[in-house]
């Protein structure tokens, strides 16, 4: 099994930070028919035997972060229920809008990274706390914002479920990645505009 932290930390890495999320969101599907998908999710998705990184290509159609975690049962089947909510649109219907119109596979990294190595995803098909904050973190990454709410409404109602907020040392650690990360980003943003004026006054 992955060590928690070091799955945070690939996290911090992948999500290109918070702030970022939430600028982009858009209306999308209710709350109430993503928890429902994610209190529905067929067993053969959770099957520990099914290849993740197979599951992934296809139903994305390409790979995700988490499947470099795969050896991780909690990662495997966060992981797993995102791919469902996905796979679920072509198999019973569409939501409205489409979870496939946003950045699906950022979000089974979402669910696979961030949630599951702080919440057990076993505990989301039968916890009513946990299986919300697994659609919130979902929506959220795939770029919507639960229909009828805006983004400061939403914002504090996944704080106000948030597993990995109420363990403080982990909470602690994470925030540490995710200011690296940050740092990470602007050092690169930074050295990219650098090259693209040294390139042009050439």
């Amino acid at each position: 099994m992955a060590d928690t932290e070091a799955l945070l930390a690939a996290w911090s890495e992948r999500s290109g930070g918070e702030a970022e999320a939430w600028a982009r969101t858009r209306p999308g599907p209710s709350l109430e028919a993503v928890a429902a998908r994610i209190s529905r999710v067929p067993q053969e998705f959770l099957d520990e035997r099914i290849s993740l990184r197979a599951l992934a290509g296809d139903v994305l159609g390409g790979q995700i972060v988490a499947a470099g975690f795969d050896d991780d049962p909690r990662v495997r089947q966060g992981a797993a229920i995102g791919l469902w909510l996905v796979a679920s649109e072509g198999l019973i219907e569409p939501l409205d809008p489409a979870l496939s119109t946003g950045w699906a596979a950022l979000a089974v990294d979402a669910l696979a990274l961030r949630v599951a190595p702080v919440a057990e995803p076993a505990e989301w098909t039968s916890d009513d706390e946990r299986r919300t904050e697994a659609a919130r973190t979902f929506l959220l990454w795939c770029g919507f914002l639960p229909a009828g709410e805006d983004a400061a409404t939403a914002a504090s109602l996944l704080a106000a479920c948030d597993s990995l907020a109420r363990d403080r040392a982990l909470a602690d650690a994470y925030e540490g990645h995710r200011h690296r990360a940050d740092i990470a980003r602007k050092l690169e943003e930074a050295r990219r505009k650098e090259a693209a004026a040294r390139y042009s006054s050439e």
